[in-house]
């Protein structure tokens, strides 16, 4: 009987972990600084403001973690029969750990703004918690469910885009601040909504980037072995002839991630200290060794 690998049962669990922290990142965002600033925003979280706003009027009291999964219950079921059922369980745990979260914080944090920081400046503040808390759920291929599935929707019945269909829809919540809580609070709302959409951007970018590597050498079988022996990445290589010395050279292509790029550069230089190294920024690398589609 072959023994269990670890990482087969490691690697889920540390994917669930990561994006339960980021997803009560994301609702501490909301709940602990957007909401005692009088902001909205965009998703479900921004849309249950609002609802929840309309309906205390009316003298029916919901706590917002309720209406957002209400919210996203309705969307992934009519999601499901328009673009098909392959949300995935981590769409539906991260949308039950957004709703537990901010009805948790919402019991537990004192009223208002009990940061005691101008509001303009919570806004920001939340808007860097929750994009953080995004950025760290889909970074372990999660999805935090809300307008992602109006998106969709949108984008099969339009030309739009999914990127252009999700700032549609989170900019028409981010209004109806405008009408519900003012021109101050809607103004707060834009301004969480690109906040936290760079952010996101930013921290998914950062997470997924990795290093590629030219180099262009006389020692290329040194070079070859000590990245596929001591660092376990692929390598390929191809004979080049220099353009002005008509020299005949080999060049080698690889990729690592950034942490292990000083490490090769240095042992590069150790090898071969006339080596030709040019060094460039990946956003992503999908392959074996890296990130599965």
């Amino acid at each position: 009987m072959k023994p269990i690998n670890p990482d087969i049962v490691l690697k889920p669990v540390k994917e669930y972990v990561l994006m339960a922290v980021g997803m009560l990142m994301y609702s501490f965002g909301w709940i602990g600084c957007i909401l005692p600033a009088g902001g909205v925003g965009g998703g479900a979280a921004g849309l249950s403001l609002v609802l929840c706003n309309a309906l205390s009027t009316a003298g029916i009291d919901l706590q917002i973690g309720t209406m957002v999964f209400i919210i996203n219950a309705v969307l992934l079921l009519v999601a499901g029969f328009i673009v098909g059922w392959n949300f995935g369980l981590k769409t539906i745990f991260c949308v039950v750990i957004i709703s537990l979260g901010m009805n948790f914080w919402q019991e537990v944090l004192p009223d208002g703004n009990f940061l005691g920081v101008d509001n303009l400046l919570a806004i920001v503040m939340g808007g860097i918690l929750a994009g953080a808390g995004i950025a760290l759920c889909f970074s372990q291929g999660g999805s935090t469910g809300g307008t992602d599935i109006v998106a969709l929707i949108l984008k099969k019945y339009s030309r739009l885009n999914v990127g252009k269909a999700l700032l549609c829809t989170d900019f028409l919540i981010a209004a109806g601040a405008f009408y519900v809580f003012g021109i101050k609070a809607g103004l707060y709302s834009i301004l969480g909504l690109f906040s936290k959409a760079f952010l996101v951007d930013g921290i998914i970018e950062n997470i997924n980037s990795c290093k590629y590597f030219v180099v262009i050498t006389d020692h290329a079988a040194e070079v070859r072995e000590y990245i596929i022996k001591e660092m376990h990445h692929g390598v390929t290589d191809s004979a080049v002839v220099g353009g002005y010395t008509h020299k005949e050279r080999t060049m080698l292509h690889t990729v690592c991630r950034r942490g292990e790029a000083v490490r090769l550069r240095r042992r590069i230089r150790e090898i071969d200290p006339h080596a030709f190294i040019i060094i460039t920024t990946s956003n992503e690398i999908i392959g074996r060794g890296f990130r599965s589609v």
